[in-house]
């Protein structure tokens, strides 16, 4: 039947302030239901928008412990159907024209806060020892932090592996899918993490990670099934995988059992739906 109000899914400080005008000046039908993957304290203005939501949303249950009224915690999910694995990983990655064996990569912004520097200190610890890999750093550096790619690339020129260590640049999100599922392995490795989705994405297409312990990673990794969480190891973390067929393969399967099961883009539609419904169970 008729609903007797909208729900506005918010997700900004200014789509709250809007939907609060809405809702309370102008008296429009609406109830309001906002998001917080946040994994530390708001400030002052969005902790008062957020205190006037009719619901909240919650990705995980540490950014839960920062916000009121929470109904329910549903993780962002992953688009099993689009990302999926390679029926041959190595013919997969060949096909991409990178050179070597297998793949590595991180992906994101170019920048301290996302690890990119972690990462290629990481790789210039393993890639000798692995000489069929190639890493790649996927994204774009912002005109702020040209400085600070110059720095890596310059550090990685030293160390005589500026052909094994790639800057491909922004990768189109139409061909991410075919990306991921050629790897062999994915790597983040950032300093702060609101939740996290590229490892979500290489899970769902049979990739096991290397992470820091940041966004959500924890929970994915589900306790060293689907990836393994490093602070400074993460060079011998990342060896001890891929030096282990076995168990890179146990992994890159339960990767993608778990992204199915647990992490994907389906459960969240229903957790969320879920949410809705009680709100106009509630007030219907």
């Amino acid at each position: 039947g008729r609903r007797p109000f909208a729900i506005w899914h918010l997700r900004r400080n200014p789509e709250m302030r809007a939907g609060i005008w809405a809702r309370d000046v102008l008296r429009l039908p609406v109830r309001l239901v906002f998001t917080s993957a946040a994994q530390r304290r708001h400030s002052a203005i969005p902790r008062w928008l957020i205190s006037r939501m009719d619901a909240v949303i919650a990705t995980t249950e540490y950014a839960a412990e920062f916000v009121p009224h929470v109904r329910a915690v549903v993780p962002h999910g992953v688009d099993t159907d689009l990302f999926t694995p390679a029926p041959d990983r190595a013919a997969a990655w060949a096909a991409l024209g990178f050179g070597g064996t297998l793949g590595i990569a991180t992906i994101g912004r170019i920048r301290p806060e996302k690890g990119t520097d972690r990462f290629v200190a990481a790789m210039l610890r393993l890639l000798p020892d692995l000489p069929g890999a190639v890493a790649l750093v996927v994204g774009r550096a912002a005109r702020e932090h040209q400085g600070f790619l110059a720095e890596l690339k310059a550090k990685i020129a030293a160390a005589g592996l500026a052909e094994r260590i790639l800057f491909p640049g922004e990768i189109p999100a139409d061909q991410l899918p075919q990306l991921m599922r050629a790897l062999s392995l994915v790597v983040q490795l950032p300093r702060y993490e609101g939740y996290g989705m590229v490892p979500l994405e290489g899970m769902a297409s049979g990739v096991p990670f290397v992470a820091s312990d940041a966004g959500d990673y924890r929970a994915f990794s589900a306790q060293g099934r689907s990836g393994v969480i490093a602070q400074e190891e993460v060079a011998e973390a990342a060896r001890a995988l891929l030096s282990d067929a076995e168990r890179h393969a146990a992994m890159s399967r339960a990767a993608r059992e778990l992204a199915v099961t647990s992490f994907s883009a389906r459960a969240e539609a229903d957790g969320i739906g879920a949410v809705y419904e009680r709100l106009w169970a509630e007030d219907g």
